[in-house]
C-alpha cells in the first residue's frame, strides 16, 4: 500500500482478512489510507468506516432458519435468504487522525459513530 499509494483501500470480508483485521487498521492508519471495510470489527478496532450486512441480524436469521428445519420442513421448501439489513459504522476518530471531515450528511445517515 506503500508503494503504490492509493487515495483509499475497501478490504472486502472474508474469513482470512477478518482474522487480521487489527493488523490490517493499522497498517492503513500507518500509511494514512483512508480504508472502508465490509464488517464492523474493522472499525471498532480503528478502521475508518464499514458498510456490510447487520451480524446480529444474519445470526437471527440463522436461528429462524435452523428452527424452520428443526420444527421438520424440508431443505428443498426453504427459500434462499440472504442478508438485508445493512448497517453503516464510521469511527470519528479515526478520521480526526486522518485528518478527514465527514459530512455530517453521511454521520446522520450512519447507523453508529464511535467516538
Amino acid at each position: 500500500m506503500g508503494r503504490s499509494r492509493p487515495d483509499a483501500v475497501f478490504v472486502s470480508a472474508t474469513a482470512f482478512l477478518n482474522r487480521r483485521r487489527f493488523q490490517l487498521t493499522q497498517l492503513a492508519a500507518f500509511d494514512r489510507l483512508p480504508a472502508t471495510y465490509a464488517d464492523r470489527g474493522y472499525t471498532e478496532v480503528g478502521g475508518l468506516m464499514s458498510y456490510g450486512s447487520d451480524n446480529v441480524d444474519a445470526y437471527r436469521q440463522v436461528g429462524a432458519y435452523a428452527g424452520r428445519i428443526l420444527k421438520g420442513e424440508k431443505l428443498a421448501d426453504l427459500p434462499v435468504i440472504q442478508a438485508n439489513k445493512l448497517e453503516l459504522v464510521i469511527n470519528a476518530q479515526t478520521a480526526r487522525m486522518l485528518g478527514l471531515t465527514v459530512p455530517p450528511s453521511l454521520l446522520a445517515r450512519a447507523d453508529e459513530v464511535i467516538e
